[in-house]
């Protein structure tokens, strides 16, 4: 289990990601902040396995707030998520120790896979930072994220162009003739297929798709 805690100053992108997450057997979001003092005061106190944090934060920033925790809890993998693509503001993250940076922009499937790489200790990079700065100051084992491309499957399809028609999962159990059970896992694939944050963003992408079968 990875136990994890998210310091970012917009509420609705912590929402976000706890959502996704709620039911994630191997990843626990054990504790989330709104800027860096409280992010190293929580850290001290939970002690997490990971921990996401934004660059820039009111009271202390991100860069500042990793320099403290790593200093006072070394074991504590950091994972930065932020708006900045420039060298410096990477350089900056991993002189203060952390071990990944991702983009807000990324999808939920690449945040899911920096975590959980940046927990077991390797490297991770979003694919569009600088690839330049990354080989001149990384060492060791790095990953990449990658952009990939969405693949449902037939059943997963027939399940979208139902919701598209406003059923809910009972109904369309019933008109498939298979369990309610199995509808809800197709959903649960579905939204981390389409990197989506929960239920209620797949059912408007459904609808703004217009899925034609």
């Amino acid at each position: 289990m990875i136990t994890m805690i998210m310091a970012e100053d917009h509420q609705m992108l912590i929402d976000g990601v706890q959502s996704f997450f709620e039911y994630d057997e191997d990843i626990n979001i054990i504790g989330t902040v709104n800027n860096g003092e409280e992010l190293v005061k929580l850290a001290c106190l939970k002690q997490p396995k990971l921990i996401i944090t934004d660059i820039r934060m009111p009271i202390m920033d991100g860069i500042q707030a990793t320099k403290i925790i790593k200093k006072k809890l070394p074991h504590i993998h950091i994972l930065a998520m932020t708006m900045f693509d420039q060298p410096d503001a990477i350089k900056q993250m991993l002189d203060a120790g952390a071990t990944g940076y991702i983009l807000k922009n990324s999808g939920i499937k690449m945040l899911s896979k920096a975590i959980v790489t940046v927990a077991s200790g390797d490297t991770f990079f979003d694919p569009n930072v600088a690839f330049n700065f990354m080989n001149n100051y990384i060492d060791g084992n790095v990953t990449v994220g990658k952009s990939e491309k969405t693949i449902l499957s037939n059943r997963e399809k027939e399940i979208l162009h139902l919701i598209s028609e406003g059923k809910t999962s009972k109904e369309i159990a019933e008109s498939l003739f298979i369990a309610k059970t199995t509808v809800d896992t197709h959903r649960k694939n579905m939204i981390r297929k389409l990197e989506l944050s929960n239920g209620n963003e797949l059912v408007k992408y459904a609808i703004d798709k217009k899925y034609q079968f």
